[in-house]
């Protein structure tokens, strides 16, 4: 019933304070009981499998939408979407052949994609989930490691794996002007990710000071209220616009 939205929570580049990337986010607003929480919905999508059709809806419109702003504002935005460890399991062609189809049919480079998978995903992964994870690695896309810290002890997967970004939970970060403990697993995933090579982002970023410690340990990215709230396509490109007051975009090339 043409109720679904996708949403678009800003991630600025904590070197220049300017939006580089989008996490794309499924909102349901329904006409009678307005937004309807994913925490709600996503699972029964899950149960029912029907998150693939979904998914595979919230890719077309993030990419397209990615495909419009990397035109408009700047070539190596970025558009990063979660894929549920259910929704990376179903037997399906989507990775292999409609989706890279599609990217080439709307003339977007893979690199402007970035997918979200959890850590439990990649623990013991399955020949399936190997493969996929190959072809994202063909196709050019990047994979980014969700909520990381808050799930598995054991780090082989990112020796294992071509993983390119590291999210650290916001659970970490909304501590981080209290806790000294918390600022120390800030520092450490951040040293640790950067020595293999890696990028980070940090979820849940609420306030100025948090941002701050962010940006004295190296943090490469950031999101979260401080920022922007989620917001639709439009207000979204609202806020990529130049005579922007708020966060702003670079406007780089890749050649640069």
């Amino acid at each position: 019933n043409r109720q679904f939205e996708v949403h678009y929570q800003p991630v600025i580049d904590l070197r220049t304070g300017r939006i580089t990337k989008a996490e794309a986010l499924l909102r349901w607003c329904h006409p009678e009981h307005g937004y309807i929480s994913p925490l709600e919905f996503i699972p029964l999508a899950e149960e029912t499998g029907l998150i693939n059709k979904i998914g595979d809806w919230v890719f077309r419109q993030s990419t397209a939408n990615a495909k419009h702003w990397s035109d408009r504002f700047t070539d190596n935005f970025q558009v990063s979407i979660n894929l549920s460890p259910r929704q990376f399991k179903l037997d399906n062609h989507l990775f292999i052949s409609e989706w890279e189809s599609y990217l080439q049919g709307i003339g977007l480079a893979g690199d402007n994609v970035v997918v979200e998978i959890t850590e439990g995903l990649l623990l013991n992964a399955e020949p399936d989930v190997i493969d996929k994870l190959l072809w994202l690695r063909d196709a050019g896309i990047q994979v980014a490691i969700d909520d990381f810290g808050t799930g598995y002890s054991s780090l082989s997967y990112l020796n294992k794996f071509d993983i390119d970004y590291l999210k650290i939970d916001k659970s970490f970060v909304s501590n981080l002007e209290n806790s000294t403990n918390d600022t120390a697993l800030c520092d450490a995933i951040i040293l640790m990710a950067h020595t293999l090579g890696l990028k980070v982002i940090a979820e849940g970023v609420e306030t100025g000071k948090q941002k701050q410690i962010l940006v004295d340990s190296g943090c490469d990215f950031a999101q979260g209220y401080h920022f922007s709230r989620a917001v639709p396509a439009d207000e979204f490109e609202a806020l990529l616009n130049p005579e922007s007051e708020s966060v702003q975009p670079a406007r780089t090339s890749r050649k640069s």
